[in-house]
């Protein structure tokens, strides 16, 4: 029987397949493979008692795609969502995230909440620093129901990682959107007998057809150890247009005089904001190389 994993806890995996949700154990052959079964993979399972719900996972089809963090399997794009207002958002943290989503070549989708506890200006902000570098960006507000239908126009058809870090209304978020899905996690939390109203772990919801969203932990740092730091300029969409431009080759855009990145900063044709986190971030994985 052929199904998808939508949870692993303590090696059990459960998986949605025919209509029903089973509780299985991985096979050897996976650890002999030194391959481990992820959220969203499509799996083949053998059923051990169909009352019950038991089974074997068998078989890991082939993964369209496979992300480090988090870590989940066959995923159409992350929607990462962080609040406009209060907690005020920490661009350092979002610009990781989209570092980490670019080199993994998953498209990105920046959904900002509570859009009604910020002022104008701040929004027009947001708008600039992300729009203007080729992000989509969504504004919503769950207490006022506004930018509901765009976020569901976005991820339809699609498999999509919802992250972000924790406070900034995406369970409430998704509740309101699809109501049946928080059934589903109830049911899901009934059968392995875990608290549903904290997700600790990467989660896959069927929301209905072919869309699927996986909720994630929410996290308050990310290191970006993945990465060399000659490399992550690449990973800055913005820069893209100026690389050719700068005075010596494998300029790393942050002290050579002649540099096309930084005269188009001067310009205002690259975000400040999102500039310095380059450098922050340059900085740190050019001192931890040297450690």
């Amino acid at each position: 029987m052929q199904g998808r994993i939508i949870k692993g806890i303590a090696g059990f995996y459960y998986v949605y397949a025919d209509g029903g949700l089973y509780e299985c154990k991985a096979k050897g052959i996976f650890r002999n493979r030194k391959m481990k079964p992820l959220v969203g993979d499509v799996v083949e399972i053998e059923v051990l008692d169909e009352d019950k719900k038991l089974g074997n996972l068998t078989e890991i089809l082939p993964r369209r795609n496979e992300l480090i963090r988090p870590a989940v399997a066959n995923v159409d794009q992350a929607l990462v969502i962080f609040a406009a207002k209060n907690p005020k958002p920490n661009y350092n943290l979002l610009d990781r995230f989209l570092l980490m989503m670019e080199k993994q070549q998953v498209p990105a989708v920046v959904c900002f909440n509570k859009t009604d506890l910020a002022r104008e200006r701040e929004l027009s902000v947001l708008t600039d620093v992300y729009k203007d570098c080729g992000y989509r960006v969504i504004f919503t507000s769950v207490s006022e129901e506004t930018g509901l239908s765009e976020i569901r126009e976005a991820v339809e058809h699609k498999t999509t990682v919802l992250a972000g870090p924790s406070g900034v209304g995406k369970s409430s978020m998704m509740n309101l959107l699809y109501p049946q899905a928080a059934m589903e996690t109830g049911e899901v939390s009934e059968k392995i007998k875990r608290g549903k109203h904290t997700t600790r772990h990467s989660e896959l919801i069927h929301v209905e057809g072919d869309t699927f969203v996986m909720d994630t932990p929410g996290f308050s740092s990310l290191f970006v150890d993945m990465f060399e730091e000659d490399e992550i300029k690449y990973y800055f969409k913005e820069f893209e247009p100026y690389e050719g431009k700068c005075r010596f080759q494998g300029c790393s855009h942050t002290h050579e005089p002649g540099c096309g990145v930084k005269e188009a900063l001067e310009q205002g044709k690259i975000s400040q904001i999102r500039y310095d986190n380059y450098v922050l971030i340059y900085h740190e994985l050019k001192e931890k190389r040297k450690w």
